[in-house]
């Protein structure tokens, strides 16, 4: 169980972070965007440290919107309490 959550949880927040520089790339170029719902899709299902990541490394992607400035550390709280939870 625990290296099934590991990998799962490695896989979703590597595509969370590649979502985040697509479509900072698609907001550069003005492009279709993904929406922002799909982002906390991916934040709340596992790939908030992707989302974290994208938001503070290296394009600041939604960094400056207050509601992913204030509930993307939130929801990765509850998160890492889940991961303490498998893995002991």
């Amino acid at each position: 169980m625990n290296q099934f959550l590991l990998y799962s949880l490695l896989t979703i927040n590597t595509l969370a972070y590649l979502v985040m520089c697509v479509d900072k790339l698609k907001s550069i170029y003005k492009w279709w965007r993904i929406s922002e719902k799909t982002l906390w899709l991916f934040a709340i299902f596992g790939g908030v440290f992707g989302i974290w990541l994208g938001m503070i490394w290296p394009m600041y992607h939604k960094a400056g919107k207050q509601n992913f400035k204030t509930w993307i550390p939130v929801i990765a709280v509850i998160w890492i309490i889940i991961i303490l939870y498998f893995i002991k």
